[in-house]
């Protein structure tokens, strides 16, 4: 190499660093932001995060800079969290700072900061206080859903009976059962299993969420300033949310047809009864976008997140079967095989409540939560973290604290057991999140969870295809959430 060569090398080598240093101070916005990877111009940290395997990268730069540290996707600043200390001491701590949402880029185009889930402000708390008054007012967390779920598992049984014992696939058995306990809150009624538009509607949730969470996915949330303006994979999600929304607009307009201001008859009713009396106000955040974005986010929560997790459970006790035998004589002991399972024998049951903890710790369904953002400048461990900042609490590193589980990384019910066999509450067990945004729906999942499992496991054994040592409970997409594998059992009569 020449020297004139050499020079110039050193000259775009020095003011790279420059550069780099500059965007660095520049994104900081001024802020004594946590520790952590320098990033690139432009791209970020994307020598230090695999696009496909997001969580992962991210574990390792905790391995490195600790529970709270920076890192640049393209040229967004994102603080990470880890651990439950950390986790709690901004999400419950300091709750009010860390309540601020944040909307993946893969979900943007959908929502744009409407409905319940991905709103800010005053149209989050106006949204939010009004869907959990409408979920209570219809019985969530109350003898009225659950007579609704016991009906249904009732109907989810009788689906099994039809397989006579030969393998099948659960996916969409689950995910029709579940979704019709949120559909007769928010349509007023259930459907049939073999409706046609249910089961394309049900086929576009289990993609949504796949695709949510794969490679192109985590790529496209990254990397969005540019994707964004370039068509592929990465455009699908929304293809499949706006037939979704289309489908809830649709409904909408019918329940318009045949509103009763005074009876309402479910959600979608209840939020035209509120957009009516608030016409006049030029405030009001009860308009035709947020009731459709709300609608969708209701719906698409209360169905995919207890699936997957019910997905998840009967793999894990196959794979498992001396846990899957301690269930079954807990279910006979207690209630025995005529007994329609309820909620209140949950208190008797310490040993199946501590597998249905196990259960959603282990799958880990949500691991990087969904995006949180600080409402104002905030001081946190001695940094300054400017309002608007993206924050990332890592619940797959609460779930898996080896500080408050005793068998952080392996299927073990004891985690939820003290040493006389009863159940022991954790507060280091999150799978809804924690603070202010708390999965609104949460009393009604912990019911469904409860009342599926039981009421399945009293009338059948699980049998795998393949021996339980070669399950395989590894995730097929990880990355917005841990997609359950694909498998196949039977279903045998007890």
């Amino acid at each position: 190499m020449d020297v004139s060569s050499a020079i110039t090398l050193f000259l775009v080598t020095y003011f790279c660093f420059l550069v780099a240093v500059s965007f660095k101070k520049k994104l900081s916005h001024g802020g004594k932001m946590p520790p952590g990877p320098t990033p690139l111009p432009l791209i970020g940290n994307f020598l230090q995060i695999k696009a496909s395997e997001t969580t992962k990268s991210l574990l390792k730069l905790r391995d490195k800079y600790g529970p709270v540290f920076t890192v640049y996707f393209g040229r967004r600043p994102i603080v990470v969290l880890c651990g439950h200390d950390a986790v709690k001491e901004a999400l419950i701590d300091k709750a009010e700072e860390f309540s601020g949402r944040k909307t993946n880029p893969t979900l943007e185009r959908t929502f744009k900061g409407y409905g319940v889930v991905f709103s800010n402000g005053e149209r989050w708390k106006q949204l939010r206080r009004f869907s959990l008054t409408v979920l209570r007012n219809f019985g969530m967390g109350k003898k009225g859903i659950e007579e609704r779920i016991q009906e249904e598992a009732q109907f989810l049984l009788e689906e099994f009976r039809k397989t006579q014992g030969k393998p099948f696939d659960p996916t969409y058995f689950f995910s029709r059962a579940v979704s019709n306990v949120i559909c007769s809150i928010v349509f007023g009624d259930r459907f049939d299993y073999e409706d046609k538009e249910f089961r394309a509607l049900m086929e576009m949730l289990n993609n949504s969420f796949q695709k949510m969470s794969d490679a192109w996915a985590q790529f496209y949330d990254i990397y969005a300033d540019f994707l964004k303006y370039f068509p592929g994979p990465h455009t699908q999600v929304y293809d499949i949310l706006e037939d979704m929304r289309v489908f809830v607009a649709k409904r909408a307009k019918q329940n318009q047809k045949t509103l009763d201001l005074n009876c309402p008859r479910d959600f979608i009713d209840c939020f035209l009864i509120q957009m009516e009396k608030e016409k006049d106000n030029p405030a009001s955040e009860f308009n035709v976008k947020n009731l459709e974005l709300t609608t969708l986010n209701l719906f698409f929560a209360g169905t995919e997140t207890v699936s997957s997790t019910l997905r998840y459970g009967f793999l894990l006790l196959m794979k498992y079967p001396e846990v899957q035998a301690k269930v079954h004589e807990e279910i006979d002991r207690v209630i025995g095989r005529s007994r329609v399972p309820n909620i209140e024998y949950r208190s008797q049951m310490p040993y199946m409540d501590a597998v249905i903890h196990e259960v959603q710790r282990f799958s880990d369904l949500i691991p990087m939560d969904v995006a949180h953002m600080v409402t104002r400048d905030t001081e946190f461990r001695g940094y300054l973290i400017p309002q608007g900042t993206e924050i990332y609490p890592m619940l797959t590193t609460v779930l898996h604290d080896p500080t408050k589980f005793k068998s952080p990384n392996s299927f073990n019910p004891e985690n939820f057991l003290d040493e006389n066999g009863r159940f022991k509450k954790n507060d280091a067990f999150m799978p809804f999140s924690s603070g202010k945004r708390i999965c609104l729906g949460e009393a009604l999942a912990r019911m469904e969870l409860f009342l599926f499992f039981t009421t399945i496991l009293q009338s059948f054994r699980l049998k795998p295809l393949v021996d339980p040592k070669d399950i395989d409970a590894t995730p097929q997409e990880s990355g917005f959430a841990n997609i359950p594998p694909s498998y196949q059992f039977c279903i045998i009569p007890r």
